[in-house]
């Protein structure tokens, strides 16, 4: 069984729903070591005092703020809680909204929100209400000793609380001088919008993430156990020489499009459009990706 990692409540209005979350996601890359290449050891991660330069155990540390040169003052978990007694406690719902306003680039983390006892009737209302009405709440809530904005959303049965980026973590394509040509300047004809909407059309199905998995991640384990089984444990595998590239090639664009067209439907792989594809969902789906 999972554990929940925090315990408090949502709170809108006078309403006030006692929850716990859960973290709804896990890591699954490969755990690689970091090995020492003339002798194939591993090479630890340390943590060590700078002043006496000896190795410091994890139950010896804190966390601390400098507030002048070379002075801190130490924090404990309990200070981060009792910094604001309420808002460590609290997923307060500040204001309610339509989930098509909030873009991809705002979704950071997501975390399932379960009824603790004796709110699961308010647990309910809240998420029945939020269904019906198509709406999601804003919310502020301090998760690890951090405020976060949030999203907190029905997901079938139960609730998701996501937390978003704040606008000043965002960066927009002036702050990285990115160049993005208008549909004018690229020089698109309106017959090759027109074939890339057909495309798009043909190739449009209902989201199902599960369909989706890490394919590279399962090359890797192929790699690895290629090199296990042929006894290169020890063995570096040296990159290709590259080779010169070839500049850039002008493309028949009207060409290229028609031959996806073909290939779909005379492939096997035509799709019928879906007319009920969740779009708000599919696009959430993005942001976590």
């Amino acid at each position: 069984m999972a554990r929940a990692f925090w315990k408090g409540a949502i709170s809108f209005g006078l309403v006030y729903i006692p929850v716990e979350l859960y973290s709804a996601t896990h890591s699954a890359t490969i755990d690689l070591d970091y090995l020492d290449k003339r002798d194939f050891s591993p090479v630890g991660y340390q943590r060590y005092n700078k002043r006496t330069g000896k190795l410091v155990e994890w139950k010896d540390i804190v966390r601390g703020y400098q507030y002048k040169k070379g002075q801190y003052v130490a924090l404990s978990d309990e200070d981060f809680r009792q910094a604001n007694t309420k808002a460590a406690q609290t997923v307060e719902i500040t204001s309610f909204t339509d989930a098509t306003n909030i873009t991809p680039e705002f979704y950071d983390t997501p975390y399932w929100v379960a009824p603790q006892k004796g709110g699961q009737k308010v647990y309910a209302l809240l998420r029945e209400a939020l269904k019906r009405t198509g709406k999601v709440a804003i919310a502020n809530v301090v998760v690890r000793t951090r405020q976060h904005l949030a999203v907190l959303l029905p997901e079938n049965d139960i609730l998701e609380l996501n937390t978003l980026r704040f606008p000043g973590e965002i960066r927009t394509p002036e702050d990285m001088g990115v160049d993005v040509p208008s549909a004018k300047e690229a020089g698109l004809a309106p017959r090759e919008i027109s074939m890339a909407e057909k495309l798009i059309e043909e190739m449009t199905e209902p989201w199902k993430p599960e369909k989706y998995h890490d394919t590279y991640r399962e090359d890797l384990m192929k790699r690895i156990n290629e090199k296990v089984r042929s006894k290169e444990t020890h063995t570096l595998t040296e990159a290709p020489k590259a080779k010169p590239q070839k500049s850039a090639e002008i493309i028949d664009l009207m060409s290229v499009l028609k031959q996806s067209l073909e290939k779909g439907r005379g492939g096997g792989h035509a799709r019928r459009p879906a007319r009920h594809a969740n779009t708000r969902h599919a696009k959430r789906k993005v942001a976590r990706g």
